[in-house]
């Protein structure tokens, strides 16, 4: 990763992360497509968007089509018309999502799907195996991931120890030159059990790095203190990927803190529900108060849906269950993370992120008396008074 410039207060960067399929702009929020395609768009829409890489899901790509259909169709991005830069994920969370279908051993981990009961013997090696098929070009290791309200201690221990065990079963089992492996730091919610798992993991000759094992229901002030012990042990020139992050608050504040890469369902997933995420929030476009509501969703949004439709027009689509309502809402809600994270490198590059932090906080939540503790906590551990 070539880092171009980092903010003089923060620990905020912005950089060009060159990958076979593109050149990624970083800070990046990489959109979710588990099953090879995000619900209701075609990859020319993300391409039009602005969109520079995307997520797959590896779990659910070997169940269904399966390894060898994505050997024959020679890879994700051939299967599903996708010319830009891919991400999959191990199929590590599925241990948390899918707990009670599930059975782990220093082996790997027995998944039992959930729809047709098929088994799958997820093994570091089955996992690089089915990796190497799809071709992102950077793709996870298998890791042992625990959910981080889990109160079992030794779990976590035994969880970040076999995570490098399994690491280094990924590195030996990886086939591919043109595909980038990137370890995922566990540790759960205990600083010196990351910087152990940081110290084990950065020995080893890596392009990257995830962090894992948040954003799972811990509290706020534990979210952030272990995102900055991750990001302090981490190498300053390699890429820095935090799983499972989408809110806006929660972007704004990670890059701050020192991340590069981040992804989340939130923005589609929500959009099926009928919310359009804005600068001060969330829209609820299926409330009656947007009935007769003419203006679009956002005024100064460019994505077609805003050029196009009003908030009145959308809500009857939501209240008649029409499908083209959640396609248009997530077009929209993409085209607002592509925007936010596209500012956020501008105030980077500019040397204004501080100014940028509290402007964009005060448009979220309306008053300084409404911040949260640990936004001001947070974004004061790296020498922004967010009051």
């Amino acid at each position: 990763m070539e880092v171009l410039g980092q903010c003089s207060t923060t620990k905020a960067r912005f950089g060009k992360l060159s990958l076979p399929h593109q050149v990624v702009d970083t800070p990046v929020f990489m959109p979710v497509g588990t099953q090879g395609t995000l619900k209701g768009l075609i990859p020319e829409q993300l391409e039009n968007i602005g969109i520079q890489i995307i997520l797959g899901n590896t779990y659910h790509l070997g169940h269904q089509p399966g390894e060898e259909i994505l050997k024959q169709a020679g890879g994700l991005h051939q299967f599903m018309g996708w010319r830009r830069a891919l991400l999959t994920d191990s199929g590590g969370f599925q241990m948390v999502s899918l707990i009670k279908l599930s059975e782990l051993s220093e082996e790997g981990v027995k998944f039992v799907h959930p729809r047709d009961g098929a088994e799958m013997l997820l093994t570091p090696e089955k996992s690089m195996a089915i990796q190497n098929a799809i071709g992102a070009d950077i793709m996870m290791q298998l890791d042992d991931v625990v959910t981080s309200t889990e109160t079992n201690q030794e779990r976590f221990k035994e969880a970040t120890a076999r995570s490098v065990r399994w690491l280094d079963r990924c590195i030996s089992a990886h086939k591919r030159t043109d595909q980038f492996l990137f370890p995922i730091i566990q540790g759960g919610l205990d600083e010196e059990l990351r910087k152990q798992c940081l110290h084990e993991m950065t020995a080893r000759p890596v392009p990257g790095f995830a962090v894992g094992g948040l954003s799972g229901g811990e509290c706020k002030d534990d979210f952030w203190k272990m995102v900055t012990v991750s990001t302090d042990g981490l190498p300053k020139d390699k890429p820095r990927y935090l799983m499972g992050v989408g809110y806006a608050a929660d972007l704004i504040m990670c890059v701050a803190l020192g991340c590069d890469m981040f992804d989340c369902v939130f923005p589609t997933r929500t959009a099926r529900f009928g919310s359009a995420l804005v600068p001060t929030g969330q829209l609820q476009l299926k409330n009656v108060s947007y009935a007769t509501d003419m203006s679009p969703i956002q005024n100064d949004c460019t994505c077609t849906t805003c050029r196009t439709y009003t908030r009145a027009y959308l809500h009857l689509l939501f209240r008649t269950s029409h499908p083209s309502a959640c396609h248009m809402v997530t077009v929209h809600n993409l085209m607002y993370q592509f925007t936010l994270m596209r500012k956020i490198r501008e105030a980077i590059s500019e040397d204004k992120f501080p100014e940028f932090i509290k402007t964009s906080y005060l448009q979220l939540f309306g008053n300084p008396s409404k911040y949260p503790s640990w936004a001001v906590d947070a974004f004061a551990s790296v020498g922004v008074n967010l009051k």
